[in-house]
């Protein structure tokens, strides 16, 4: 037996994942026990629960992968420092004290985070091989192009390549400061959400608005190539030398100071997200189909913060020229501490890979579980009401006839998700049919902007009924974005208006997943990997001939998702969700003790959530 296991920690997103013999056994990132949302701390927490899943102590390990090489991320620091220097040398002192005492003496702080047990060596990856391996080597392809974009690695901002049976190669970089992850952070920061964790809020943002400024940004901020290849103008952005991530340049082409956060949004923003993001599907429609030109493969696999842009990556499955896509669930640092173990198995050792069916990243479902022993024993611990089932199939359509009455459902099964998106175990479900589902799930479960759209999830045999995709169209990770089939939109009358008011608009049959574009982002359920959820939809399906519910992550701003009951039943109590399904329990929120109504702007004063 080799057991290796893989770390990602110290940028954003630590996380932990164990692979045994090729197998994965487990992988779960350090926020979901620290609470932290994109916690970057060493993650000893997720090292402890990988090693009890897999059954080994530290000294049981035969390598351990880190997912980049910190003395070559530490060498473009310092480089890029001195470039720009003396401006910068407040952001320099900012970044010293954690390089000096910490990232520089990475084995001694895995040794320490392993307990001194592990005592062989340790094998630093580099950034943009953990991603391509991360993304490949769990794909179902014997050989495929491989495309990884992100903000920045040690060097490289963007890599194009392939794999073939046992191994990656990669010919190609794109290095920093040009960055199309950078780019799209920077917009990110300009429109007032944070970077690192609101390029999504971003990408919602973007169908709102008009791309008035894609000119403006072809014109003057990047030199683009056919092969997807460019150069940044730099006198536009400060992220190498200063703290903000754009310079007074770059306000004075787009109108004016970053928005504040939390301040009324207004269609610049909205118009600078539509451009921002148009320019971006560019960008990777460009690489995608040079490296099949370069590669002539059929299949892509993709990894990397960019690859979370699931609109972008729809158009790359519709309009480009690979016939399968198959993208890393956990794409962002996460990822890389599974592409750093795989790619130490099979690069490094040179065992063999025999691609799975549908993959071999086992539905992402890799984090911890609870039995229904754990479940009962933490609510009766807190005096909860509940009714337990012993049928799956009376659960199932007793929780359907919830959410065909519009109840709002915190659902809990199984292992946890291993990435940034809920995938049916740690989800909020609701009725996608309805007209208010939208607002009242944004405002008085999640506490977020009323604008982010919610995801579908749909069953696999009907997806092409309701998007236009191909039939039985696999997309089980929430990574592809689709439009509403014309046979299930409603026709407008009249102007949609601009802005935010095109809320207020009905789109399909299925308006609380259909986003103002007519777009989805869909995740596929199916009998094999979804089990419970897929028996779910099922029982809905039968009563109401829909196939579609809403899916978005059990949490509300600012939090990661939950993981543990407690968790769950926090959310639950603490939001103005109506039911709480754990395994077996189903909780009504009108039976609980101290249930209660809760003011948004309560809410929000109380956890100060940005």
């Amino acid at each position: 037996m080799t057991a290796i296991l893989g770390i990602s920690a110290f940028y954003h997103d630590s996380a932990a994942a164990l692979v045994v013999d090729g197998q994965v056994v487990a992988a779960v990132q350090e926020e979901r026990f620290t609470r932290k949302k994109h916690d970057h701390e060493f993650p000893l927490h997720a090292i402890e629960y990988c090693l009890g899943e897999g059954g080994l102590r530290p000294a049981e390990l035969d390598y351990v992968g880190f997912y980049d090489k910190p003395f070559l991320k530490f060498e473009r620091l310092l480089e890029t420092y001195l470039a720009f220097a003396p401006s910068g040398f407040r952001s320099f002192l900012t970044a010293m004290p954690l390089w000096l005492h910490q990232k520089l003496h990475l084995p001694r702080e895995i040794h320490r985070g392993l307990k001194h047990e592990y005592r062989r060596r340790c094998v630093f990856t580099e950034h943009h091989e953990s991603h391509a391996a991360s993304a490949f080597f769990p794909s179902p392809f014997q050989e495929a192009a491989i495309l990884t974009l992100d903000g920045v690695g040690e060097w490289a901002t963007a890599t194009c390549g392939f794999g073939r049976d046992n191994r990656v190669t990669l010919t190609q970089e794109l290095h920093f400061p040009h960055s199309l992850g950078l780019l799209y952070s920077a917009f990110t920061y300009f429109c007032g959400f944070r970077v690192n964790s609101g390029e999504y809020k971003l990408m919602g943002l973007a169908p709102y608005g008009e791309p008035r400024y894609v000119d403006a940004i072809r014109r003057h901020l990047l030199d683009l190539k056919a092969d997807g290849s460019f150069r940044l103008d730099m006198s536009y952005f400060n992220y190498c030398q200063g703290l903000r991530m754009t310079s007074r340049k770059f306000e004075r082409l787009f109108g004016g100071p970053p928005r504040r956060p939390e301040s009324p949004l207004t269609q610049r923003e909205m118009d600078l997200a539509a451009s921002v993001q148009q320019v971006t599907e560019e960008v990777v429609m460009r690489c995608a189909r040079h490296v099949h030109e370069t590669t002539g493969l059929k299949n892509l696999c993709l990894a990397g913060g960019v690859a979370l842009n699931c609109v972008s990556n729809g158009r790359v499955l519709r309009e480009g020229p690979f016939e399968n896509l198959w993208i890393q669930p956990a794409a962002g640092d996460a990822g890389g501490a599974l592409g750093a173990a795989l790619f130490i198995w099979h690069q490094l050792l040179g065992n063999p890979r025999r691609p799975m069916q549908p993959d071999s990243q086992r539905a992402s479902l890799l984090g911890p579980s609870f039995s229904d022993e754990q479940i009962r024993a933490f609510l009766d611990g807190q005096g909860a009401k509940y009714r337990r089932f012993d049928d799956e199939d009376e659960l199932c359509r007793y929780v359907a006839e919830l959410i065909a009455a519009e109840k709002v459902i915190g659902w809990m099964q199984g292992r946890t998700e291993f990435g940034p998106r809920a995938l049916g175990n740690r989800s909020i479900l609701g009725d996608a049919r309805s007209r208010r589902m939208q607002s009242v799930m944004n405002l008085k479960i999640k506490f977020r902007e009323s604008f982010r759209p919610f995801a579908p999830i749909v069953l696999r045999e009907r997806v092409s009924e309701f998007f236009q995709m191909r039939d039985q169209e696999d997309s089980p990770y929430m990574l592809l974005v689709a439009p509403v089939a014309e046979g299930k939109r409603i026709a407008q009358n009249g102007s949609p208006g601009e802005g935010l008011e095109k809320l207020k608009s009905i789109r399909s049959v299925v308006p609380a997943i259909t986003h103002v574009d007519h777009s989805a982002r869909v995740q596929t359920v199916d009998p094999e990997r979804h089990g419970r959820l897929y028996k779910l939809m099922k029982a809905f399906e039968a009563q109401t001939d829909c196939p579609v519910l809403i899916n978005t992550s059990f949490n509300v701003r600012g939090e990661p998702i939950v993981c543990y009951p407690e968790h769950a039943h926090r959310c639950f109590m603490a939001t103005n969700m109506d039911v709480l399904v754990m395994g077996d329990f189903v909780l009504l929120k009108q039976e609980q003790p101290d249930a209660q109504e809760h003011p948004i702007d309560e809410y929000l004063a109380q956890f100060q959530l940005d």
